[in-house]
């Protein structure tokens, strides 16, 4: 089971974890962050399988990806 958690204020809805996602489970959020931007958000945590594909497409880094509780660590040599 994975989770996806999204820094809203951090976003600047530069789209790209919506774009990448393989599953199609991020969408662009209604709600304006205090910059003006519609960040992205996770529609559905039964679709995602923890690629965090999204996280590393986000250069803010505002995307974190948790997997039975814990946050998801890099791959070996990345």
């Amino acid at each position: 089971m994975s989770h996806v958690r999204i820094n809203a204020e951090g976003c600047k809805a530069c789209m790209l974890c919506i774009e990448f996602c393989p599953r199609g489970c991020l969408v662009v959020g209604e709600e304006l962050n205090s910059r003006g931007f519609h960040p992205a958000v996770l529609k559905d945590d039964h679709d995602c399988h923890g690629c965090r594909i999204c996280a590393l497409m986000c250069p803010d880094v505002c995307i974190e990806v948790f997997r039975n509780g814990k946050v998801s660590e890099k791959p070996a040599g990345s």
